[in-house]
């Protein structure tokens, strides 16, 4: 599975495929497949013939496409862009655990998952966004977060990036941008986001250093390589050797960084490991098969880690339907990005998507463990909060039947989906496709992933710093077998009251999560390794 990029733009004429029904809901047991109707071949604008086009691969591949209406209910062309159809169009199917569609969003008027990129077909990059999961990114390489409705804090900060070269660090408290000084949750955050995870060269900051230390700086935004090792340490618990790893992106660039890791990890005896997603939006399928590995027992080499499920139509599609199916426009490319010579395939030139076996008993669709490394573990922590989602849960998901593994932190964001691009002219289009499920067969995590120790995080705390709650937890568990403190004394009262700033609560954070940094990638990227 790995990053591929499609060089071929989808032909306009192509929309006269039928419109196909036909899914795999959050049940076990799929719909029945449904015949596609007849669709005649569309005249119109480009910009109509687009909005045609998302309907139709979405009538196809969504994963909830029995919940879509006919072409002519939905009416693609009577919206006013395509992020409002597309936004229509994931707001049909419902999850049954929350009356609401799986897509939803409270206050909100985007997609829990779906969403367009404009941008690949100009920088040929997948999900050209806020922590680019092809290992380079264009922008200041920070992120903030709010430690309380006061304090604005930098949470995290890629190495060698344009923050890091001016200084900034994790923990550090920002009291300036661009001249601004109100930073005041909730005020604020349409302007942090025009000015940090905007378009702008530059931004201008004044902040405290985690000693303390008054600091300003111009951050420029330019190209870097992301290393999404953030932090790695050996901790002695008693006798103990605890492992600890902040990872923050699964990119397609890290394998040989993450084997040094956890190479070093075993030389020094690690038998108990702290694998930090906090803000781990997800990134590539491939990747976290690769920490899944070197994490799981190698007793389990050759069993199942995650099985992938598409809609009941995929599943079933028929030699007749493939050559109808919008898929045919999509090719399969090799590892060099070229077409691969398929004579026998559903155009009989080269492979396409349509030529994939989307059956959940098919080898292609069955991902098995392939223990590698000599790491033997006896216990895995992973310290999450709401941005931890996709890839990140995957990972989660697939170790919980094999191994002892701990949660701490806040319950996850909920994306047991995934997706590959769908090229329809100039965009590139992501909706849910699949749905993983681990050897168990659990999975439907919409909600997000609970939890063993709840807690909120420390942003004034360096990484690694023994005391940052989150990592404390773990320690202690490693420790005492157990998340119990003991109380703290509490001090005497002065005569003068103090007003502390206030925290935010569970769902204040969660909301936070959603509404800062709007375009932090938050997904699950999966291309078929298929060789014709």
């Amino acid at each position: 599975m790995r990053n591929k990029r499609f060089l071929y733009l989808i032909a306009l004429a192509f929309l006269s495929v039928g419109a196909i029904t036909g899914c795999k809901k959050s049940s076990p047991a799929p719909d029945e497949p449904v015949t596609p109707p007849v669709v005649t071949t569309p005249t119109g604008t480009r910009d109509e013939l687009t909005k045609d086009s998302i309907f139709l691969y979405g009538k196809e591949l969504y994963y909830w496409n029995t919940s879509l209406p006919t072409y002519e209910v939905f009416n693609p062309r009577g919206f006013s862009s395509n992020e409002a159809e597309l936004y229509a169009m994931t707001q049909y199917s419902l999850d049954p655990a929350t009356g609401k569609p799986y897509e939803y969003v409270s206050n909100s008027g985007e997609p829990k998952y779906s969403f367009f990129d404009y941008t690949a077909a100009t920088t040929g990059k997948t999900g050209a966004l806020k922590a680019d999961v092809n290992g380079s990114a264009n922008d200041y390489g920070f992120s903030v977060q709010y430690n309380n409705t006061t304090d604005l804090r930098v949470k995290y900060v890629y190495p060698n990036s344009p923050a890091a070269l001016q200084g900034l660090t994790r923990g550090c408290r920002i009291t300036s941008v661009n001249g601004r000084t109100d930073l005041t949750y909730p005020g604020a955050i349409n302007f942090l986001n025009s000015a940090i995870f905007g378009t702008n060269a530059t931004v201008t900051l004044a902040f405290n250093d985690i000693s303390g230390n008054q600091k300003t700086a111009v951050v420029s935004s330019s190209l870097y390589t992301v290393n999404p090792i953030l932090f790695t340490n050996v901790y002695t618990v008693g006798t103990k050797k605890v492992g600890y790893i902040v990872f923050n992106s699964f990119t397609n660039n890290a394998s040989a960084a993450i084997n040094t890791v956890f190479s070093n990890f075993a030389t020094q005896g690690v038998t108990e490991l702290v694998v930090d997603l906090r803000y781990n939006g997800g990134g590539y399928v491939s990747t976290a098969t690769e920490i899944i590995n070197l994490v799981a027992p190698a007793g389990e080499t050759g069993n199942t880690m995650f099985t992938s499920y598409y809609n009941n139509y995929l599943q079933s599609i028929t030699s007749a339907q493939r050559k109808a199916s919008v898929l045919a426009h999509q090719p399969l490319l090799d590892d060099d990005g070229k077409l691969q010579t398929f004579t026998t395939g559903v155009n009989g030139k080269y492979a396409t998507y349509a030529d994939l076996n989307y059956s959940p008993t098919a080898a292609d669709n069955i991902e098995k463990f392939a223990k590698s490394g000599s790491l033997t573990l006896n216990r895995v922590y992973f310290i999450v909060t709401g941005s931890t989602a996709s890839a990140s849960e995957l990972t989660i998901n697939s170790l919980k039947p094999v191994m002892d593994v701990k949660l701490i932190g806040r319950t996850t964001y909920g994306k047991p989906v995934g997706f590959f691009p769908i090229r329809i002219d100039k965009v590139d289009m992501y909706i849910p496709e699949f749905e993983t499920k681990n050897k168990l067969g659990v999975g439907g995590y919409y909600s997000g992933l609970t939890v063993d120790k709840e807690s909120a995080e420390d942003l004034t705390k360096a990484w690694g710093d023994e005391t940052e709650t989150l990592l404390a937890y773990a320690l202690l568990y490693a420790k005492n077998g157990n998340f119990v403190t003991t109380a703290a004394k509490t001090a005497s009262l002065s005569t003068t009251t103090t007003v502390m700033p206030s925290k935010l609560s569970v769902a204040e954070l969660r909301a936070l999560d959603e509404k800062l940094d709007p375009k932090g990638f938050k997904g699950m990227v999966m291309t078929p390794d298929k060789k014709f």
